[in-house]
C-alpha cells in the first residue's frame, strides 16, 4: 500500500469522524475578512507597541505547514494573495479548537481569527483566537512538487501545481495582468471590443485546417474559427471603425513548444491608417506593456537576452533573406537562384512553387531562427498575403509585416485588401491552390467579398499571440506552461 493511499485511508476516517459528530463536515459560516498580503501590508511595518493594540483579522485560506509543539504550535495559511503564519495555544483556543488544530492536515482548508505579533525571528504571525475547519482534504500535497519528474502531472493536475507552486501562480497572474493592459491600452484609445462568431459556417482569416463540428438543430456543419479577422473587417465595414477581440482561436496542427491547437489572440482594426502607424503602436504598446508588468525591457528567454528598448528595426523580408544568404537584391528577385537557395536549405516538395513562396521558405529557414531582437520583418510576397493590400511601389509584394521576438512571431499585421475585385482573385487563387493539394490554403467567402463591395474604408489589422507574448514576458520556455489546462492523450490508468 503506498504512503499517498495510507493517508488517504487516514484522511477518510477523520472525515468520517466529522459527519458522525454535531458539527457540519463542509461549512459555508466563515467569512474572510482580510487576505494574507492585506495583513502584511497593514501590519507588516508596525513596531511591537502598536501590535500590541492592534485589532484582530479574519483569513482563511489552505493549511501549507503544521509545527506541533505540545500545547501550541504553528501553522502556514495559503490564500489568493500569499501565506501567512498563525499561532495556535490551547488555553487561548479552548480544547475543542485546539483538539480541530491538531487534527489538521496539510491541504486542509481553515478559517482563523487573530491579532497579529511578531515572533522571536521576527515573523508577523497570527494569535489564533479561533479556528475554524471549512474542508476536509482527502488527497495529501506533493510534498516535492519541483522534483516531479513526470512533468504531465503538473498539466493533468493544474490545481496541485497552483497550490504546491507559486511559480505557476504567478505566470498566470501576470498573464491575467498582460491581457488587462493590452484592453485598457485599446480601450484608452477609442477602439470598441467586441465579440465575433466562434463556431462559423466558413473559416478563414488565415492558412490553418480548422476543427469541424456539426449544429443538430440547423442540420449544418461548423467550423471552429481559426481567426477572427474577416468578422471584425465587417463590423469596419459596419461603421465600426476602431474594433478589437481577444479571441480563442483552435487550428488543427500540431504541438510544440511555441503551437497549441486552442490558443488566445488579440486582434485589433484601425479605419484609416497603415501597416506602418501599426508598427508604431505595436511598439509602444509592447514596450509599456513590458515596462508594466514584467518592470523592465531587458528579458532573459530560453537561452537569449533580449532588449526591447525603442526603436525597432524594420527591415524587408527580400532585404534579409539577400543579407544572410550572400546575395543582391536582385538575385532574391530571381526565381531560378530562389528555387536553388530553397533547394540547398531544405529542398522544394511543390514543383509549381512561386517565387513569392520560395522567398518565403528561405526566409523561415535562413533568417526567422537568427531573429533574436525585436525586428519587423516587412513587405511579404503576395502569395503568402490573400488578405492583404499590394504595396504600391512593388505589386508582386503586400504591405503586412511580422514581429519577430526571440526567433518567434509575435504579431502579424497588414494594410487590408479592401479592393474587391482583387480580393475575389485572390480567393480564386486559393481556390486553385486548394485543388492542387494545399489543405490550408483560403476557402472563398462570397459574403466577405459582398462586404467589400459596400466598401471597407483603408484599414490596417493586427492579431498578436496572447500565449506566446505570456511565455516571454515570464520567462517561459514551453506555451503548456502559459495554458491553465492544455489538451494531453488520455491519461493511462493502471
Amino acid at each position: 500500500m503506498s504512503d499517498d493511499h495510507e493517508q488517504i485511508v487516514v484522511r477518510r476516517r477523520k472525515l468520517a469522524a466529522l459527519r458522525d459528530g454535531e458539527t457540519t463536515a463542509f461549512p459555508n459560516d466563515f467569512r474572510p475578512e482580510q487576505s494574507a498580503a492585506e495583513v502584511h501590508a497593514g501590519f507588516g511595518t508596525l513596531s511591537d507597541e502598536a501590535l500590541a493594540t492592534a485589532p484582530a483579522v479574519a483569513v482563511a485560506g489552505r493549511v501549507m505547514a503544521i509545527r506541533h509543539f505540545g500545547k501550541a504550535g504553528f501553522v502556514t495559511l495559503q490564500d489568493r494573495s500569499g501565506t501567512v503564519q498563525a499561532h495556535l495555544r490551547r488555553d487561548a483556543l479552548g480544547e475543542e479548537a485546539f483538539a480541530r488544530y491538531r487534527g489538521l492536515d496539510a491541504g486542509d482548508m481553515i478559517g482563523v481569527r487573530g491579532r497579529p505579533f511578531r515572533t522571536r525571528t521576527g515573523e508577523l504571525t497570527l494569535a489564533a483566537t479561533s479556528l475554524d475547519l471549512l474542508v476536509k482534504a482527502l488527497r495529501p500535497l506533493p510534498e516535492k512538487w519541483h522534483g516531479l519528474q513526470d512533468v504531465e502531472a503538473r498539466y493533468r493536475q493544474r490545481y496541485v501545481d497552483l497550490i504546491a507552486n507559486p511559480e505557476s501562480r504567478l505566470v498566470f497572474q501576470r498573464r491575467t495582468a498582460i491581457i488587462r493592459y493590452l484592453r485598457d491600452f485599446l480601450a484608452a484609445r477609442d477602439f470598441l471590443e467586441v465579440e465575433t462568431p466562434v463556431m462559423q459556417p466558413l473559416y478563414g482569416g488565415a492558412a490553418a485546417r480548422p476543427f469541424v463540428t456539426h449544429h443538430k438543430a440547423l442540420d449544418l456543419n461548423l467550423f471552429l474559427r481559426i481567426s477572427p479577422e474577416l468578422y471584425l473587417k465587417r463590423l469596419v465595414v459596419g461603421g465600426f471603425e476602431r474594433v478589437f477581440e481577444v479571441s480563442r482561436n483552435f487550428r488543427n496542427e500540431g504541438i510544440d513548444t511555441t503551437h497549441f491547437p486552442e490558443f488566445t489572440m488579440l486582434e485589433f482594426y484601425l479605419a484609416y491608417a497603415t501597416y506602418d502607424e501599426l508598427m508604431d503602436l505595436t511598439e509602444e504598446m509592447l514596450v509599456g506593456l513590458a515596462r508594466t508588468v514584467a518592470g523592465t525591457l531587458q528579458l532573459r528567454w530560453r537561452d537569449m537576452d533580449i532588449d526591447l528598448t525603442p526603436p525597432w528595426p524594420r527591415r524587408t523580408m527580400a532585404e534579409l533573406v539577400a543579407e544572410r544568404a550572400g546575395l543582391d537584391a536582385g538575385q532574391v528577385r530571381d526565381p531560378a537562384t530562389l528555387r536553388g537557395l530553397a533547394e540547398r536549405t531544405g529542398g522544394v516538395e511543390r514543383a509549381d512553387a512561386s517565387p513569392g513562396a520560395l522567398l518565403g521558405l528561405c526566409f523561415e529557414r535562413l533568417v526567422e531562427p537568427t531573429l533574436v531582437q525585436p525586428t519587423f520583418v516587412c513587405q511579404f510576397p503576395v502569395e503568402m498575403s490573400p488578405l492583404a493590400r499590394r504595396n504600391d511601389a512593388d505589386p508582386s509584394v503586400v504591405d503586412r509585416f511580422e514581429l519577430i521576438v526571440g526567433r518567434m512571431e509575435l504579431a502579424n499585421a497588414f494594410s487590408e485588401l479592401n479592393d474587391p475585385e482583387d480580393q475575389r482573385a485572390r480567393f480564386e487563387a486559393q481556390r486553385a491552390a486548394r485543388a492542387a493539394g494545399d489543405e490550408e490554403a483560403h476557402p472563398m467567402d462570397e459574403d466577405y467579398v459582398r462586404a467589400l463591395e459596400y466598401g471597407l474604408p483603408p484599414t490596417a489589422g493586427e492579431g498578436i499571440g496572447i500565449d506566446r507574448l505570456v511565455m516571454l514576458l515570464t520567462g517561459v520556455s514551453a506555451i503548456r506552461d502559459v495554458l491553465l489546462f492544455p489538451h494531453l492523450r488520455p491519461e493511462q490508468r493502471a
